[in-house]
């Protein structure tokens, strides 16, 4: 059996766990009617994090020591005062990602938002601080929003063989890449195109829009992004990324998942294009290559093969440690399960609310 699947979702927290023949129980949600926008389960000690946003109550972070069984409310990540008495600071719209610092930073953690800022704690989210290196880079005048009115950051990757380098996704603001922990940074992306700019802008590094960046834990030199211009693939961390031909049915999407150990397979989810975000000719499947993107299979067994309008977000996809088992939400409240590396796809629940975020946990 597997460990327990979170679910974040428009009206609450769910959690999966599996049961005989393959049942999956959906226990009451934490957060019951709030919108879930990310959570994280810290491998290091166990502990549940889960970031709200409430609208006009503003972004809310809460931390849990029990399973989910009781939670603590914590600070979120907030804007500081601009050093300018007549600019008002922004205020956080969303905590979009969360990730946990290395094995040799315990209680550090990592927060990505909108508007695109990072923000880290080191005390297990007891206070924030934005990394002002990333805020100042002369580049962000150039920043825009994708999906959203303001750019967001989305993306963090910890290399875990050095937890002090770091690579990060901004839509739509490109890949930017630190080997200090933050305190300086470079534009990555190199490669990466962009066919919604102007002739003359395609291939400025700074605007790209990757959906969603994920990396190979056990090399994770090599980085699939999903990007809103199709799948690229980087061997050097994020600095430079190789054209992958597009696979049926489309190379558009948003989810990127990579195999925890085997730096040639990923899986994605493609849509039809960015002005008709469902899947194309209304069935909805997963692709997945083998062989570091020479060739591409496309998974749909067990799987709507027709009539289908599911999106899957850029972090309602994951796969487990094993690399075999996968999760997968929709904004229609689907969730499956995938066997075999995805090759046979279940429908574990058809009622749960917009789905945000799936994560596989191990406590």
């Amino acid at each position: 059996m597997a460990g327990p699947l979170l679910v974040a979702t428009r009206k609450g927290l769910f959690t999966g766990i599996e049961g005989t023949e393959g049942h999956w129980c959906f226990g009451p949600p934490a957060f019951l009617g709030e919108p879930v926008s990310a959570v994280l389960r810290d491998p290091r000690d166990g502990a549940l994090y889960a970031a709200l946003r409430l609208g006009h109550f503003g972004v809310k972070l809460h931390r849990s020591a029990d399973d989910g069984e009781t939670w603590t409310e914590l600070p979120a990540p907030a804007f500081p005062p601009e050093p300018d008495a007549g600019e008002k600071a922004p205020a956080v719209d969303m905590i979009w990602t969360l990730a946990a610092g290395g094995t040799d930073e315990p209680g550090l953690l990592w927060a990505g938002t909108l508007p695109a800022a990072l923000f880290r704690s080191t005390d297990r989210g007891e206070s924030w601080t934005r990394i002002d290196s990333l805020w100042t880079v002369p580049e962000r005048a150039q920043w825009f929003g994708g999906g959203y009115d303001h750019p967001g950051l989305h993306s963090i990757l910890v290399d875990p063989r050095d937890s002090r380098r770091l690579t990060v996704g901004i839509s739509c603001g490109g890949v930017w890449l630190s080997e200090d922990a933050g305190a300086t940074w470079v534009l990555g992306g190199a490669g990466l195109r962009a066919d919604y700019m102007p002739p003359g802008r395609t291939d400025d590094r700074a605007i790209q829009d990757p959906h969603r960046l994920a990396y190979c834990a056990a090399a994770p030199d090599v980085i699939w992004c999903q990007h809103h211009n199709g799948l690229f693939r980087s061997t050097d961390r994020g600095a430079s990324f190789t054209t992958v031909a597009p696979p049926a049915p489309s190379g558009f999407g948003f989810a990127a998942v990579a195999h925890p150990a085997d730096p040639a397979t990923a899986w994605f989810v493609p849509a039809v294009k960015d002005e008709c975000r469902v899947p194309v000719d209304g069935r909805l499947v997963v692709t997945r290559t083998r062989d570091a993107a020479a060739s591409f299979e496309t998974l749909g067994t067990g799987l709507p093969g027709e009539g289908a309008y599911d999106l899957i977000y850029r972090h309602a996809m994951d796969v487990d440690a094993t690399g075999e088992r996968l999760a997968m939400g929709s904004t229609t409240g689907n969730l499956w399960i995938g066997e075999a590396g995805g090759a046979r796809w279940r429908l574990v629940s058809a009622h749960l609310p917009p789905i945000a975020q799936v994560a596989f946990s191990h406590s």
